[in-house]
């Protein structure tokens, strides 16, 4: 026997060797004997270590055995395991051991600050093995491994597809020479321990899932079936069988388990719908609801299955899915029902026997009773039992023979409103039997073990009555029964709160049917007194409306009336004019006609200005900047306002776009400058202002808008101001604050109308004596803004050319008759259609045109019906509206349908040559195109 030392244990070793002794043989021998005995010892450690982990099945506790054997199996200082962070630089030491006289050296680290050797080891899958860092370190990094107490070290490294992961080290506090043993050993128990961790962590992400789900299934009460449909295998975990009401252990199949278990009224059509969801022609996914029928315990159930046909890994085709208990949602949705139902059926009864029997019926429905009964809170002639008044699932012939409840321990806290008397098992209650001289229940009474009794209180407090339930079995009500009939016995209440249902004789019967009578009476008069109160007042506020609306249509008309007669008076009187001096050869009449033609043109805008106010008028909305509009009229605005008035604007960095039309913007601003200027007579400062608003939910509906994004443009003035009476009247047509002739009082209304028409609103802020602020809010656009060009409206268009054959349909003559001269003068070919069937003809006989000028309104076929009906037989030409009153032909909430070219009535001369040129100059250029 010879002992060798493998440093960390002593070993004999018996030698049998027949070799000579020399020095060779035995320096040969000693070097292979001890790289046996090392290599038995470390097998043997590792055989121990692997015992004292095998049992363990959480990750640090294996880590932390692990570190504690290794430590004092190689003698170390400390033995520590870390976890690497995303980083790939910190770690976590979570867990180490530490000889007698070494501190722990848990805690979080940089990797890096260690020195750039461990990092390039490390991340490269490399052990770091360190004898003195002292000696072999730079100083700041050996520094690091000192201020915890570490002289020499190996720590080896675990790399999982490429990334450091974790890391398990030995130290030393003193420097120490690592021999390829400790490395070794080391190296083997890193590489064991986390391929033991990474069992145990992935049997414990298996048990943490299987657990997941079981709390899931658990908590939503959800049962879990897989039918392999090759074999009809059938299998049901235990939720799945108790809602076929078998036990966990049951064998199933799914003739003798599912079909059978299922409510025979339910079996066909549930077994239809399996067999449509297996053979792959269901038209959707299996989603059922049918009543199960226990097996075993024979209880009714309402159960929800859902599933779907899945081909698993060994591609056998597997049916598989839940299934949930919904009985419970099943009895509410029952019991919903009955309380609607008898809500509606006593709401509209009269009857107060019919009113408490249906209450009677529909408690014994809801709780399951075998019978119920209703007894008033109003004592017998000899005052010892309460009155009974309905009785359900028993006859009335049930209690003929024995007495009323009386005022015993068991009623008393029903008739006293004290709550709900519930006991499953009345016969051993500790209130039951106390009253003499009976005790209990009387030979031959309605069996009665369950028992539950509910006060009825009317809405003043007072105790009507109590409904009463039994049942011959024991424990067959629970807290759901008892808030059934609380909902109950409030309907009932509802319906005789106001009674007094005495039935003690016959005497207190008829006293009760005289009260009714006379209640009803009573009641009846109330109604009908009530009924013509209401009447009353109804045809008060009616005729009140009728009156405040023909005040509102006779201020409109009048003062429509005033300006157009006005109007029309210079024009009959410039025409009469205009008549006499041609008949006697006079051509000196050029103010006739400026005069009766500015006539026309403010008649023409005072109806635009109508139109505005009723939201009525066509507008044509364009992406805008209002910031670039606001900017482009500053110097039109200063001329407008003079020299007296300071104008300031101020725009919004970053202002959003608004889609407006453009030429009643400019107007509605220009309208209310104007209107500034002259609430500012002795000069002030007007400021234009744009930002950006936000409109919450309270604003917008004061406001009548959608809440959002809007544009905000304010004008504020320093002038006179306006009081609350002025501000109210605002915005009404006519109105106005200044002198007679200064104004039509339309610009505001015309301004509200476009406003509102283009989805927005307008708020007006003043004060008198401080100044006006009119605010505009404008739907926010998204999108980038247009910058539409301004020479359209100065330019003087081309003259017509003889080849380019316009066709005028106009039902009305004498506008027809002015619209072909004012073409026929401009140079076009025109050809007259009498209305829109003649224009049809026309073209149907092969009359080519170069551009269609048609009115909107007409008799029979509309302008936009001829252009359609031209469109279905190939004739594409441009077109131009024109009507005095849009309807809904080509308008539609205000706004022309894209791409629609309309010239509104009255027109000009000028103004229809640049609308015609304008259209058939862009369709010339789309045909160069």
């Amino acid at each position: 026997m010879m002992p060798l030392s493998t440093g960390s244990e002593v070993i004999y070793v018996h030698i049998d060797d027949d070799r000579s002794n020399s020095p060779a043989t035995n320096t040969t021998l000693s070097a292979d004997m001890r790289n046996l005995i090392e290599s038995e010892a470390r097998l043997r450690f590792l055989d121990r270590l692997a015992k004292a982990t095998a049992a363990s099945a959480d990750a640090d506790e294996i880590l932390a055995i692990t570190t504690r054997v290794l430590g004092e199996y190689l003698g170390v200082s400390v033995c520590a395991y870390a976890d690497m962070e995303p980083d790939q630089d910190h770690f976590t030491i979570r867990g180490d051991w530490s000889a007698e006289g070494s501190p722990s050296i848990r805690g979080y680290y940089s990797l890096a600050s260690f020195g750039a050797r461990a990092v390039n080891d490390l991340h490269a899958g490399r052990p770091l093995v360190i004898n003195d860092n002292r000696a072999e370190l730079p100083p700041e990094e050996a520094a690091t491994f000192q201020t915890i107490g570490i002289a020499a070290t190996i720590c080896m490294p675990l790399v999982k597809r490429g990334r450091l992961t974790a890391l398990m080290a030995i130290h030393h506090k003193a420097p120490h020479t690592w021999t390829l043993s400790e490395l070794a050993i080391l190296t083997e128990v890193t590489e064991r321990s986390w391929a033991h961790i990474e069992r145990v962590r992935s049997g414990q992400v298996a048990e943490e899932a299987a657990e997941r789900l079981k709390l899931a299934t658990d908590a939503a009460s959800i049962g879990i079936w897989d039918y392999e449909i090759a074999s009809r295998r059938l299998t049901w975990d235990a939720r799945c069988k108790a809602l076929f009401g078998l036990p966990p252990e049951a064998e199933i199949s799914y003739e003798h388990s599912f079909l059978a278990g299922l409510h025979p009224d339910d079996r066909e059509r549930a077994n239809a719908a399996v067999l449509e969801a297996i053979s792959g022609t269901a038209s959707q996914p299996f989603n059922i609801e049918y009543r199960t029928v226990g097996l075993h315990d024979h209880v009714e159930r309402w159960v929800a299955a859902n599933g779907d046909v899945v081909t698993a890994k060994d591609n056998r085709i597997r049916f598989v899915g839940t299934v949930r208990d919904i009985t419970g949602q099943k009895k509410a949705e029952r019991h919903l029902k009955i309380m609607n139902d008898t809500g509606a059926a006593i709401a509209a009864e009269l009857d107060l026997e019919t009113i408490v029997q249906t209450v009677t019926d529909a408690g014994v429905e809801l709780s399951g009773a075998e019978f119920g009964a209703f007894f008033y809170n109003v004592l017998d002639n000899q005052g010892g039992s309460y009155m009974l008044y309905s009785l359900s699932g028993a006859p009335s012939t049930a209690f003929e023979n024995y007495p009323m409840p009386r005022a015993t321990a068991v009623f008393k806290p029903t008739f006293l409103g004290e709550g709900v008397v519930r006991s499953d098992d009345i016969l051993q209650d500790p209130r039951y039997g106390l009253n003499s001289p009976r005790k209990g229940m009387p030979a031959g009474h309605l069996p009665v073990r369950s028992y539950l009794a509910v006060p009825v209180i009317s809405r003043s407090g007072e105790v009507l009555g109590g409904l009463f339930f039994g049942h011959k079995e024991t424990g067959r009500f629970a807290l759901e029964h008892e808030t059934a009939l609380l909902g109950i016995a409030g309907h009932a209440a509802t319906a005789i709160d106001n009674a007094r249902l005495f039935q003690a004789a016959e005497v207190e019967l008829a006293q009760r049917r005289r009260a009714e009578e006379e209640l009803t009476l009573l009641n009846t008069t109330l109604e009908q007194r009530v009924a013509e109160e209401v009447a009353e007042r109804a045809c008060a506020e009616a005729q009140l409306r009728q009156a405040q609306k023909m005040e509102a249509v006779g201020q409109l008309t009048g003062g429509i009336a005033h300006d157009f007669n006005n109007m029309l008076a210079v024009i009959i009187g410039g025409l009469g004019m205009l008549q006499r001096r041609l008949a006697r050869g006079d051509t000196d009449v050029g103010r006739f006609v400026d005069g009766a033609t500015e006539a026309a043109h403010r008649a023409a805008a005072l109806t635009q200005r109508l139109l505005a106010f009723s939201r009525r008028q066509p507008l044509s909305p364009k992406p805008l900047d209002p910031n670039r509009m606001v900017g482009g009229m500053s110097d039109l605005l200063t001329r407008t306002l003079g020299e007296t008035i300071a104008l300031e604007t101020v725009l919004t960095a970053g202002g959003w776009q608004i889609n407006a039309d453009p030429i009643q913007l400019e107007s509605t601003l220009l309208n209310l400058c104007v209107n500034a200027r002259d609430a500012m007579p002795g000069g002030g400062r007007l400021t234009i202002e744009t930002s950006n608003a936000y409109v919450d939910d309270r604003y917008a509906k004061d406001a009548g808008l959608q809440s959002g994004q809007f544009v905000l443009i304010a004008v504020t003035d320093t002038g006179v101001g306006m009081d609350e009476a002025v501000i109210a009247q605002a915005f009404d047509p006519f109105f106005t604050t200044k002198e007679v002739g200064k104004g039509t009082g339309l610009g505001l209304s015309q301004v509200y109308g476009f406003v509102r028409q283009s989805g927005g609103t307008v708020k007006i802020y003043s004060e008198p004596g401080v100044g006006t602020t009119v605010k505009i809010y404008l739907p926010r656009y998204h999108g980038s803004a247009s910058h539409p060009v301004e020479a359209e409206r100065t330019q003087t268009p081309l003259p017509g050319r003889a080849t380019e054959v316009i066709m005028v349909v106009e039902d009305d003559s004498r506008v027809r008759a002015v619209s072909v001269d004012a073409l026929r003068e401009l140079g076009y070919t025109v050809i007259e259609a009498t209305d829109a069937a003649h224009a049809l003809h026309l073209v149907e006989k092969g009359q080519l045109i170069s551009l269609l000028f048609t009115d909107v309104v007409m008799p029979g076929m509309s302008g936009r019906e001829l252009v359609d009906r031209l469109r279905q037989i190939g004739i594409a030409v441009p077109v131009l509206y024109t009507t005095g009153y849009t309807r809904n032909a080509i308008v539609h909430n205000g706004v022309l349908d894209p791409h629609t070219q309309l010239l509104s009535k009255p027109f000009t001369i000028e103004e229809l040559a640049r609308k015609v040129r304008g259209i058939l100059d862009e369709r010339s250029s789309q045909d160069v195109s």
